[in-house]
C-alpha cells in the first residue's frame, strides 16, 4: 500500500500538471484566522484578558488581520467556533453569546468583522 501511495505520488509530482474547472472557484482555500489552534476554549477573562475567547480577541484579531495586510493578501473569516455562548439558551431554547465576553453581542462582532473584512481589496 506504501509503495503505490508513493508511486502515486512521484506519477503527480511528474506530471507537473493538475487539472480542474478553469471555472475561478477555489483559487486559494478558505483563508482567515481561527481562534481554537491558539486560544482553545479559555474563557477565564477575569485572569488572562487577552487570550480568552471574547468580543475584545475577535476584535483584536480582525484589525490586525487588516493592520498586517493579511485582508489585502485574500484572507477574509474571523472564524469563531466554539466556546462563545452561556451555559444555558434562551427560552426558546437558542444559544446566546456569554454576557459578560460578548456584552455587545455577536450581531455587533459580525458587523464589526465585516465592515474590515469585506471592503479590502486584495493585492492582484
Amino acid at each position: 500500500m506504501v509503495v503505490l501511495a508513493v508511486l502515486t505520488v512521484s506519477v503527480v509530482c511528474l506530471v507537473g500538471e493538475s487539472w480542474g474547472l478553469d471555472n475561478g472557484l477555489a483559487l486559494t482555500p478558505p483563508m482567515g484566522w481561527l481562534a481554537w489552534e491558539r486560544f482553545r476554549c479559555n474563557t477565564d477573562c477575569k485572569n488572562d484578558p487577552d487570550n480568552c475567547i471574547s468580543d475584545r480577541l475577535f476584535r483584536t484579531m480582525t484589525d490586525i488581520l487588516v493592520s498586517e495586510g493579511y485582508a489585502a493578501a485574500g484572507y477574509e473569516y474571523i472564524n469563531v467556533d466554539d466556546c462563545w455562548p452561556e451555559r444555558e439558551r434562551d427560552p426558546r431554547g437558542r444559544l446566546v453569546p456569554d454576557r459578560e465576553r460578548f456584552p455587545f453581542g455577536m450581531k455587533s462582532l459580525s458587523d464589526y468583522v465585516s465592515v474590515f473584512t469585506v471592503h479590502v481589496l486584495p493585492l492582484s
